[in-house]
């Protein structure tokens, strides 16, 4: 399995489409549309998130995860991840990533922190409201106090620009629509 960074734009388009699809499910009203289109016109935009693909030997995507830049600059949050074919991709992407980037993640349920400790998250902290934070080894801080926020996206702002502009809803609908069919067999 090899880690992919995936920076053109379409193929990146169709992948953050296909991670947002298979993250919130089509019971989730308007929240991957809205993740979707924020990611691509701000974080993208700003080159504040990364997109990367664990992909087998023949280039099938088997695992997405979509890291965000802390306001610092210095950490990156893993957002979303999904696994897409091996039940193991998405472990094996997440620690080949915790081996070269300053990977934060933050967690409700022990569950979750079991995932990431086996994926190579060995430091946790705890959080605001219950969540546990924890970092790659490759993160520069030492405590939790250290932590600068993720950079984050406005849903209720774009929520309300899609019901005021009509074609902002429209054009961000057939993007999301045509990264899903256009999700690329090979990367």
């Amino acid at each position: 399995m090899k880690v992919i960074h995936v920076k053109e734009e379409a193929q990146r388009d169709a992948c953050l489409a296909r991670l947002c699809a298979e993250v919130y499910g089509q019971e989730a009203g308007l929240t991957p549309l809205v993740v979707f289109a924020g990611t691509r016109t701000v974080l993208f935009a700003q080159q504040a998130a990364r997109l990367f693909a664990a992909v087998d030997a023949k280039g099938k995507p088997q695992a997405l995860a979509l890291l965000v830049l802390d306001e610092e600059g210095e950490g990156m949050t893993i957002t979303h991840a999904c696994t897409l074919g091996q039940l193991d991709a998405k472990q094996r992407l997440i620690s080949e990533l915790s081996l070269k980037a300053p990977l934060r993640v933050e967690v409700d349920t022990g569950e979750q922190e079991a995932f990431y400790r086996e994926s190579g998250i060995k430091r946790w902290f705890g959080g605001v409201d219950g969540k546990r934070i924890g970092l790659g080894a490759r993160h520069p801080a030492q405590n939790v106090r250290e932590l600068a926020p993720t950079l984050g996206l406005d849903e209720a702002l774009i929520l309300r620009r899609f019901k005021h502009d009509p074609k902002a809803f429209e054009a961000a609908k057939q993007a999301f629509l045509s990264g899903l069919n256009d999700f690329p067999a090979a990367l």
